[in-house]
């Protein structure tokens, strides 16, 4: 089976920046949610903290955008390295 490294980019990309998001937004409906989550990424993502301002939650989502599609592009290279080394089962 092949893996397009491309797709597992966007799709990490897309899986935590909609992730930073969707917690960012209920964060400000609902101060209470996603609290300690927010304060942890904002340890991670300078500026993206629990401020409820759609500027800080929109700046966790680039973040989360951005380190999304680096680690799913660490990932996909990763699979496609090893999944040439390891010998293929019928």
């Amino acid at each position: 089976m092949r893996i397009s490294v491309k797709a597992v980019t966007l799709s990490a990309a897309i899986l935590w920046g909609s992730a930073m998001l969707l917690v960012g937004l209920v964060h400000m409906a609902a101060p209470s949610y996603g609290a300690d989550f927010l304060r942890a990424m904002s340890s991670v993502y300078p500026g993206a903290d629990t401020a409820p301002m759609l500027g800080r939650v929109l700046l966790g989502t680039a973040y989360g955008f951005v380190d999304g599609a680096i680690a799913g592009a660490v990932f996909g290279l990763l699979y496609k390295a090893l999944s040439h080394s390891v010998p293929a089962t019928r």
